[in-house]
């Protein structure tokens, strides 16, 4: 067993014994602030923003024209405004693109990225240990709760887990850090990046934006989109694909050997070798050994035997997420 390996599974092993701490990769920041922050967000995402209110935390959608998925975020209101959590790499256009539909409206986009910082505590003794360094810990998944400038989010389990995340000044880090590291083992930002796959909640980075209407990555049926709320852009289709049953895709867990697949690497059935039926959404290695990934596949596919990369390439097996994924009567019947 390589290093990187070896630490994955003690990762492990302290995730279920007591817990773990780290600083998870690749997150940005941007915060709308202003009178209209709410009234803006909310004509522009798949989730309601109007009715946000401080100690709850959602997911939300940024989809293009055509119903496909550009951001996927972590929002909340902080004492300065909303704050919107998504994936470092589409950060600076993201605030870009949605600071051209600002308008009229009293809300100015601004990038927290450079000031602030991200911690994570996972396992049975993560709130304890939170609470010990002057930290709130929600009990209900996706509460939050600000102190000193600092804002706490119940994450969803994995692995079986309680997960909270720490979002605070980038000084605070280090001092809250150490003091987490008082009860909890230390864990690389990989182990949380495992997390998030298992926890079956996927986010989008650059190689996958406009891949997925929101229903074909579960985004529905992990809170990120609001059917009763009015329009935003992309919203007819993403009805559309609600109500008339149309949607012949969905996101499983899946798990490989080898090394990590980047986001958009294809799948592929041996029947079928020119033509992809699925893709790689997020993928992240596994303390037991090769990787788990959620990926967007073709309904009828699930149950098929799979490849990554071309017809020939490495098998790949369908695990279990942590939630029911409705799929339409004929594909039950024939499973």
């Amino acid at each position: 067993m390589n290093a990187p390996a070896k630490n994955l599974a003690a990762s492990f092993d302290a995730l279920q014994n007591s817990g773990v701490v780290c600083a998870p990769a690749g997150l940005g920041w941007i915060r709308v602030a202003g009178d209209d922050a709410a009234p803006f967000l909310h004509t522009q995402l798949t989730n309601a923003v109007e009715d946000l209110e401080p100690g709850v935390a959602r997911l939300a959608g940024y989809c293009s024209p055509k119903g496909r998925l550009q951001a996927s975020f972590l929002m909340w209101r902080d004492a300065d405004g909303i704050v919107l959590q998504l994936s470092a790499d589409i950060q600076p256009a993201l605030q870009k693109r949605l600071s051209m539909f600002v308008l009229r409206a009293k809300a100015k986009l601004s990038d927290m990225t450079p000031n602030v910082a991200v911690l994570a505590a996972a396992g049975p003794q993560a709130a304890q240990a939170l609470a010990q360094a002057g930290l709130p810990a929600p009990d209900a998944v996706f509460a939050s709760a600000s102190v000193e400038g600092a804002t706490v989010i119940r994450l969803p389990d994995a692995a079986g887990q309680p997960r909270w995340q720490v979002v605070l000044q980038a000084e605070r880090a280090g001092e809250i850090r150490a003091a987490l590291s008082g009860q909890l083992a230390e864990a690389d930002a990989a182990f949380w990046d495992w997390l998030d796959v298992q926890s079956g909640i996927p986010r989008i980075v650059t190689a996958t934006q406009e891949q997925f209407v929101p229903q074909m990555i579960n985004f529905e049926l992990v809170g990120g989109v609001n059917f009763r709320k009015g329009c935003y852009p992309g919203q007819e289709i993403v009805a559309r694909s609600q109500y008339r049953g149309t949607l012949k895709r969905r996101m499983w867990l899946v798990k490989g050997e080898g090394a990590v697949p980047a986001p958009a690497t294809e799948i592929f059935r041996p029947e079928d070798p020119q033509q992809p039926c699925g893709m790689v959404v997020n993928a992240a290695p596994a303390p037991q050994g090769g990787w788990a990934g959620l990926a967007e596949l073709k309904i009828d596919a699930a149950a098929a035997a799979l490849h990554l990369g071309s017809a020939e390439g490495a098998a790949l097996t369908v695990g279990e997420l942590p939630y029911e994924v409705p799929l339409p009567e004929a594909t039950q019947a024939a499973g």
